[in-house]
């Protein structure tokens, strides 16, 4: 049990902080290609509105006073920023190629770039490592392009050192997690293994007194005869000692002590075998019972554990159904695996408070509870022995005058 809460405990935390790593990690990183576009475009725009120069630093400042995160002029600017310019005619032939502020480039090669950007008809974009924009002057078009490989190597090496770092970090505080879980989880373990091992002892040492009791109770009858006092005696010892092997069987399963012997078996026949004796129930309190089995279903499981899986939901279907209302139990092959479904009708039903049903002793009706002998425990173990088979189980009610539990392995 220790190693099943220690591993959730790492799953939850490492999880956790992976998320918030990975949210931080690509909102740094987003911000970071943000603000380099944003310096290229502002650069784009100085060049554009300076015939494609950069103008004197002093003339620039005045430019681009009132940006605060964009491209700033310095008085190194025109010689840090690679960039190259082609003005065309409007009948797209070149009329001019400025290539001197780049290396790379020559006036032919510049050509080429700008008869792919009049190709592609847009006005601003990529074109290999060059970003670059059409501004409309009065001969035809001005074409700007500027060099960022090294804005952007700048960028991939902040994003994979960033990718490096967060990895490191994850790593250290997985082995710190792993190393000192145990201590925080030591004292949520003991509070639980107190409480399982109250109910153990506590189961126990009521069977002999309960025992004693049914055996009171059995002298009583033979030397006085048969009584409603006696009746009632044995009625409430049953349903004690009842509710201690549940508590018990609970207990087990929560600490995965419960032997369960896992084969294959006939399903539908084992749910119409649990579910065809209510059939008589139903009867006696007018009830209309309908049974819907698909028939020749297999499973691999623990045959004991579903029948009583299947009597569980069904007994209490018929415990909380209302006078004369309908019960229904279906067995069917769907594409995620096999579907029980355990429908009755009711009084009204609190929608919200569904989920609490698989809590122990919860009841939407404690005084209901008390006259049909419900404990409150019967959907906890139901719910115990969904998870040991690891299937899943749901409860629900569309109209808030039925419900229906829908159980998935």
């Amino acid at each position: 049990m220790f190693k099943k809460l220690q591993r959730r405990f790492i799953m939850i935390t490492m999880g956790s902080l992976g998320l918030v790593v990975f949210v931080l990690l690509g909102s740094i990183n987003i911000v970071n290609y943000y603000e380099m576009d944003r310096k290229i475009n502002g650069a784009i725009e100085i060049l554009s509105e300076n015939q494609g120069e950069f103008p004197k630093y002093k003339k620039a400042t005045e430019i681009v006073s009132e940006q605060k995160f964009g491209f700033e002029m310095n008085p190194e600017t025109q010689f840090q920023t690679r960039y190259f310019v082609v003005k065309v005619n409007k009948d797209n032939t070149v009329k001019e190629t400025d290539t001197k502020h780049v290396a790379a480039v020559t006036p032919q090669d510049a050509e080429g770039y700008a008869n792919k950007v009049l190709a592609s008809n847009k006005r601003s974009g990529h074109q290999d490592i060059y970003k670059y924009s059409v501004v409309s002057e009065p001969y035809g078009y001005m074409i700007i392009f500027v060099d960022y490989r090294i804005q952007l190597q700048e960028v991939t090496v902040f994003l994979l050192s960033s990718c490096v770092v967060a990895l490191l970090t994850l790593i250290l505080v997985f082995i710190f997690v792993a190393v000192f879980s145990k201590k925080v989880i030591n004292p949520i373990i003991e509070s639980v293994e107190k409480q399982k091992q109250f109910i153990t002892d506590a189961g126990h040492e009521i069977k002999t007194p309960l025992a004693i009791i049914s055996a009171n109770a059995d002298v009583l009858e033979m030397t006085s005869g048969k009584n409603e006092w006696i009746t009632s005696i044995r009625n409430q010892t049953n349903r004690l000692d009842k509710l201690v092997k549940n508590l018990l069987m609970l207990s087990k399963m929560n600490e995965d002590n419960l032997k369960m012997v896992f084969s294959e078996f006939d399903l539908s026949g084992v749910v119409l075998e649990a579910a065809f004796p209510f059939e008589i129930i139903a009867e006696k309190e007018n009830k209309k019972l309908t049974i819907d089995i698909q028939p020749g279903l297999k499973y691999h499981g623990d045959e004991g554990s579903i029948h009583q899986l299947v009597s569980t939901l069904v007994d209490n279907a018929m415990k909380y159904s209302n006078d004369g209302g309908i019960i229904k139990i279906s067995l069917s092959q769907v594409k995620k695996g096999i579907k029980i479904e355990v429908y009755n009708t009711t009084d009204d039903i609190d929608k919200e408070n569904l989920d609490k049903l698989f809590d122990r002793f919860y009841r939407t009706d404690s005084s209901r509870s008390r006259e049909t002998g419900g404990y409150g425990i019967g959907l906890s173990i139901a719910k115990s022995i969904v998870e040991t088979h690891h299937g899943k189980i749901s409860v629900k009610s569309e109209d808030g005058k039925s419900i229906c539990f829908t159980v998935l392995i």
